[in-house]
């Protein structure tokens, strides 16, 4: 595979995920997790995809490039069933990367046959853009940890079966002295509440009220979480690129369509110049913003200069978001009125596509991390 074209084996790849996925995933209940849904990702086998497995798959060392392919894939058919298969992911592979041969037997397999859900608790009120702030205590008990604190914005929360969670361990050690761990949903002292969000996904707050994790939760080292949280969203950042650019290129399939069969006076609205030009520059950013993921993705698989794969993967990340929001905008306005309309895909795609801009972090955050990677640290805050 080149960063200009994709190999004959990940083109089958998309046509499967399209010919699997199509018809078969819709959304449910608004607000909460959709279990049904994330059963049906598993049934058809798209959630094996996330981690490189899968019928017709290409070989497990193309993981971020096949998590790109089929986030943009699922993303031009349901919004709500890619972020259901993607949050899987976020929230499993901590525990799949740095997690113990127990935990990975006992997690894994149920979060891909969608038996389990599973989610990524980083996000405090005071530790957003600065995961380094974290506050959430997990303090030393016997041979185990307790963790006191709440986490806030979190997807899928409260109704995971399984947690990543990342916790301060050491007091006052910034980024060094974070701590991941993996938390069954059910455990004792763990509450929570949904939250009401512009999203496209459940989004929720958790209460940890002196929860009790033994050393076997712990994900990699003790007070070396924030690598494991940075090593994740270094192969997923890309992949929400990959989510815009689906959700980007269903906006403008349902134009093309639209200005070709909408008649203005007399002629079709596509024999307008300036409809016509609007719709090339779409097309034009769109494709640049697909390239740009590609691109990280490929380099992530084979680990070209893995120095500069944050810069990579915040570049994707970010310039295919803010491209998304702006292709959705300019598809609404060729639209016109109709869009508008409660239901209409458009006006779908119009509320679900601006959250992409925040989460995993926002893009002042990714345009800070591509700075750091090409400045250095000591000159940019």
């Amino acid at each position: 595979m080149t960063a200009f074209r994709l190999s004959a084996e990940q083109q089958e790849y998309v046509r499967w995920v399209r010919e699997v996925a199509g018809g078969k995933l819709a959304g449910g209940q608004a607000g909460r997790v959709d279990r049904g849904l994330v059963r049906t990702l598993g049934d058809l086998g798209l959630l094996r995809g996330l981690f490189g497995g899968g019928p017709d798959a290409p070989p497990a060392d193309a993981a971020a490039m096949q998590l790109c392919l089929l986030r943009e894939t699922i993303a031009q058919i349901s919004a709500e069933a890619e972020t259901a298969l993607a949050l899987q992911g976020l929230g499993s592979y901590p525990i799949l990367q740095s997690g113990s041969p127990e935990l990975v037997e006992r997690w894994i397999p149920r979060v891909i046959s969608g038996e389990a859900v599973a989610a990524f608790a980083l996000t405090e009120a005071g530790a957003g853009s600065d995961a380094a702030a974290l506050s959430l205590r997990a303090e030393r008990d016997g041979d185990g940890w307790l963790l006191t604190g709440e986490k806030l914005w979190i997807s899928n929360a409260p109704d995971a079966d399984i947690y990543t969670v990342f916790a301060r361990t050491t007091p006052d050690a910034g980024a060094r002295g974070v701590t991941a761990f993996a938390v069954p949903g059910d455990s004792p002292g763990l509450s929570g509440e949904p939250l009401e969000m512009l999203s496209p996904h459940p989004i929720g707050r958790l209460v940890f009220d002196g929860v009790r994790v033994g050393a076997g939760a712990v994900l990699g080292e003790v007070d070396r979480g924030f690598a494991v949280a940075m090593r994740t969203l270094d192969l997923f950042r890309p992949s929400v690129g990959a989510f815009a650019v689906g959700m980007a290129q269903a906006a403008l399939d349902a134009t093309i369509a639209h200005v070709r069969e909408r008649h203005v006076y007399g002629a079709p609205l596509a024999g307008q110049q300036a409809v016509a030009h609007r719709i090339a520059d779409l097309a034009t950013e769109l494709e640049a913003a697909r390239l740009l993921v590609y691109s990280a993705a490929a380099a992530y698989d084979e680990g070209v200069e893995p120095d500069r794969q944050p810069r990579r993967s915040a570049m994707a990340k970010l310039y295919a978001t803010e491209a998304a929001q702006r292709i959705v905008d300019g598809c609404v306005q060729l639209h016109g009125a109709a869009a508008l309309q409660r239901g209409h895909p458009l006006e779908h795609l119009y509320r679900d596509v601006r959250a992409l801009r925040i989460y995993e972090g926002a893009s002042e955050v990714q345009r800070s991390l591509i700075a750091r990677n090409l400045i250095g640290r000591e000159y940019t805050r």
